[in-house]
C-alpha cells in the first residue's frame, strides 16, 4: 500500500456521504483472468480497492466509494475528502442485497 493510502476509508456503495466533497474519480484495473483460468473474485475485489486507495492521496481524497460492481477486472470508485467528519453513506448504501458482497481494508 503506498504512503498515506491507509489512511483512505473505504464506504459502502449508495448515495453520496454527508458533509463531504467529491474530489473526482478513480478508475482501477487488474487481470481477473489468466489464460484460460479465472482468478479468485474476492482476491480481484481486494486488488482493486488497494490500487484505488493508492490513488486518493492524489486527489486530495481520504475517502472512497465504489460506483459498482467490478467487471472483467476493472472497477471505478467515487473520492471524497471528509477531514474530521464521519462519512456517512447515504440509506441505500446501509443495506447489502441478497447475495451481495461488502468489502473492507485488508492490511497489507
Amino acid at each position: 500500500m503506498a504512503p498515506g493510502a491507509s489512511a483512505v476509508r473505504v464506504i459502502g456503495a449508495g448515495g453520496p456521504p454527508a458533509g463531504c466533497t467529491r474530489q473526482g474519480e478513480i478508475a482501477v484495473s487488474v487481470k481477473d483472468s489468466v489464460a484460460f483460468y479465472e482468478r479468485n473474485n474476492l482476491r480481484v475485489r481486494e486488488e482493486l480497492e488497494t490500487l484505488a486507495r493508492n490513488e486518493a492521496p492524489g486527489l486530495q481524497a481520504d475517502t472512497i466509494q465504489p460506483m459498482g460492481p467490478p467487471a472483467a477486472g476493472e472497477q471505478r470508485f467515487s473520492a471524497y475528502r471528509c477531514g474530521s467528519v464521519t462519512a456517512v453513506p447515504g440509506p441505500a448504501a446501509a443495506e447489502t442485497p441478497k447475495g451481495g458482497v461488502q468489502t473492507y481494508p485488508v492490511g497489507n
